[in-house]
């Protein structure tokens, strides 16, 4: 019988060591130095983000916005902290139906996504897409994806379209914790890792796959580790702190950069509300849910980090104005705007190729 290589045992063992450098890197530098200017933007991007989903909360209530719509209160560090260190009009994102969250993330005006969620023509998407299915090319965003799982092939697709143009630039593909379990994750994992494809997969780690508590339908929960099959290095990020997001995110970005292939992230979050606004809940008792909102709170914690660093209470109380502002002049937006035209039916249903 032959015997097994030295040379290729010894590789196979120190592998999963290679794995572990960027959850390293991480720790050694877990929160990102960011300067009183670049939190108070942070500040006011997640807050904008919890405030628009508040109002988008309350027009589904008055029925102004119809089929299912999935709201990103709790888990505003993940998109914040992720897309502040992507280049704009270079990289391109991508994720699932939890999307309005990331698409204000990427400085997307709030009235054009607020039009969207209620079928309006002045929506970013025409008012075709709805609360699940917003798009913006300009932005390089792509999206906003109903079935489960499905964006992260796509995202390989675009990160392969990045590589073959050599335009330097990445895709960062979001999915969720009970999208893991998909079969086409792991077949664009290994595509993604077999051509070193420019891409950052983010697991957004939120506890709970629909109603299903991750310990009951993921035999591995630390999803950070699935890429190891595929020598893909992951990390695990605390997603309710947007300093250490944005570290995280800048050493998983310089990897991909540098034509090192993949990286897949998982962002440990939760979410306050149901899967949607059709879930009760009820699968989690009140005292869990508040002691997230009492003791991690990205928000919160980003506010108490700017009165330290002197920034005034009124400062900060002017900001939250501002945004309450924006906020209501959007939905009087959407309410004011007509629906689409009949006619809008047979558009945008293909692209003619010459």
């Amino acid at each position: 019988m032959a015997k097994t290589s030295l040379k290729s045992t010894s590789a196979a063992a120190d592998e999963p060591f290679a794995l572990r450098s960027l959850q390293e890197a991480l720790e050694a530098s877990p929160r990102y130095a960011a300067s009183d200017d670049e939190l108070l933007r942070f500040y006011e991007q997640m807050l904008l983000i919890r405030r628009f989903e508040e109002k988008a909360g309350q027009l589904y209530g008055l029925g102004l916005i119809g089929g299912f719509c999935h709201l990103y209160i709790g888990q505003e560090a993940v998109a914040v902290g992720l897309q502040s260190a992507l280049e704009a009009g270079k990289d391109s994102v991508i994720t699932g139906y939890r999307d309005h969250g990331h698409m204000l993330a990427y400085g997307i005006d709030p009235k054009v996504i607020m039009a969207e969620l209620t079928g309006r023509a002045a929506g970013i998407s025409k008012g075709k897409g709805g609360s699940m299915h917003m798009f913006s090319t300009t932005h390089k965003f792509y999206g906003g994806h109903g079935i489960v799982g499905a964006q992260v092939p796509l995202g390989a697709g675009l990160a392969f379209a990045h590589k073959y143009r050599e335009d330097g630039g990445i895709c960062m593909a979001y999915f969720g914790d009970g999208a893991a379990n998909q079969g086409q994750v792991y077949e664009a994992f290994n595509m993604a890792a077999l051509w070193d494809l420019p891409i950052v997969f983010v697991v957004e780690n939120n506890g709970y796959a629909m109603g299903t508590a991750v310990t009951r339908g993921s035999a591995e929960t630390h999803f950070h580790r699935r890429g190891t099959a595929f020598r893909i290095p992951g990390m695990s990020v605390n997603g309710m702190d947007v300093l250490e997001v944005r570290a995280a995110a800048e050493i998983a970005a310089s990897h991909v950069r540098s034509g090192k292939g993949p990286v897949l992230m998982e962002l440990v979050t939760y979410r306050y509300r149901g899967h949607s606004m059709s879930d009760p809940a009820k699968y989690r008792s009140r005292e869990e849910v508040q002691e997230m909102r009492e003791k991690h709170d990205p928000i919160d914690a980003a506010k108490t980090q700017l009165l330290s660093r002197g920034i005034s209470e009124d400062r900060l109380k002017e900001i939250e104005k501002a945004i309450r502002a924006a906020v209501n002049e959007s939905a009087d937006f959407a309410e004011n705007s007509p629906e689409p035209e009949m006619s809008e039916l047979y558009t945008d249903i293909l692209v003619e190729r010459y």
